[in-house]
């Protein structure tokens, strides 16, 4: 995929913070202080005005304080999603209200000025962006990234990954779950964002892995933040819980972390066995746990091991004449294709839900 032309790139030659005669920054210090390209920044001044206050010479560009924090405060809004040229309004006027409170102040009641917090920046600024989206919900805008058809918060999410801002990221994953619900959050807001971070590293050889990392961290420490710790007793009689594992070699933990937040939200008992599970683990797991199912995650087809899951699902516990055996529930995209007959295979995390909930309350055994 071609690289998007507003992609933080390579700074300008001149590589000076300021000017000679101290009248401002460069176009590149600017640019590597903000986290965007020069193209971004000449991008900003020729669509919305956001130029600097002095040019040097009548052509170099030089960036005053005041311009400086007209454009943290643009980054920071369409970070957040606002749409660029309602961002530059609103940083405008932001900058010429405190330019006036400023100028208004007697000179003995001024505080000296505050060191500048740190800069919210958004990576790129495409002629796409500037167009709302239907009411601020969906946004056709790729950004840096490959995103498509996504939610609005996909966007700002996306711009924060990229930029590595990780109190941005967490922010707005809190946000998102708080806004639209676990479920939702998860798959019109994570996932979009996760696949076109992969698609972006793919396409890029070695870049971008930093931000899958941080991203996927973040990710789990939002799943795990909002998992509700359950503090009840569970009765003998009721079913045992829900075991949830990656199957041996495989790494990929949030889907069954998010799907752990799901079933613990609904109330139900889980068992969190996380990344590359021993086949001889699991299968002491589950005889010593009596599991109403369990769901076993492959992200990779060269992971799915059909006779893996065919022994786990034949594993019985309890005494005999009563012996019971645990429902199996298939997940990730390495299992498609695999001929699984009494296994289920939910195609969404609302779905896993619904199975797994509808199993657990019904309190049947597979015996």
């Amino acid at each position: 995929m071609d690289e998007p032309t507003g992609e933080p790139g390579p700074p300008e030659p001149d590589t000076k913070e300021t000017a000679a005669g101290g009248t401002g920054m460069t176009t590149g210090g600017l640019a590597r202080r903000l986290g965007v390209s020069p193209t971004t920044l000449r991008s900003w001044d020729r669509r919305y005005g956001l130029g600097p206050a002095v040019r040097a010479d009548g052509r170099h560009r030089r960036w005053t304080p005041q311009d400086v924090a007209v454009l943290e405060a643009m980054c920071r809004l369409t970070s957040a999603g606002v749409p660029p040229a309602e961002a530059a309004r609103a940083a405008r006027e932001a900058a010429t209200g405190t330019v006036t409170q400023e100028r208004g102040a007697a000179p003995e009641a001024q505080a000296p000025p505050r060191s500048a917090p740190p800069p919210i920046a958004s990576p790129a600024a495409l002629p796409a962006d500037d167009r709302p989206s239907g009411g601020g919900r969906r946004s056709q805008a790729a950004a840096t990234l490959p995103l498509g058809d996504v939610r609005q918060e996909c966007r700002g999410l996306a711009r924060a990954a990229v930029r590595l801002d990780a109190p941005a990221v967490d922010s707005q994953l809190t946000s998102a779950v708080q806004r639209y619900g676990l479920a939702v959050a998860w798959e019109e807001v994570m996932v979009p964002t996760l696949h076109a971070v992969g698609r972006k590293w793919a396409s890029s050889g070695d870049r971008y892995v930093e931000v899958e990392h941080m991203l996927s961290w973040h990710i789990s420490t939002v799943l795990r933040r909002v998992t509700p710790v359950s503090r009840t007793a569970v009765p003998d009689s009721a079913p045992g819980p829900v075991v949830l594992a990656c199957v041996p070699g495989e790494q990929h933990t949030l889907p069954l972390e998010a799907l752990n937040a799901g079933l613990t939200e609904h109330g139900m008992p889980t068992r969190m066995f996380g990344a590359a599970v021993p086949a001889e683990a699991l299968t002491a797991a589950v005889r010593r746990l009596g599991p109403a199912a369990v769901v076993l995650w492959a992200q990779a087809r060269s992971t799915a091991s059909l006779p893996l899951a065919r022994h786990v699902a034949a594993t019985q516990w309890g005494v005999r004449g009563a012996r019971r055996h645990p429902m199996v529930v298939l997940g990730g995209p390495g299992w498609a294709g695999r001929s699984a007959q009494g296994m289920l295979r939910p195609p969404s995390l609302n779905e896993a839900l619904s199975v797994l909930t509808a199993r657990w309350e019904s309190g049947t055994a597979v015996g």
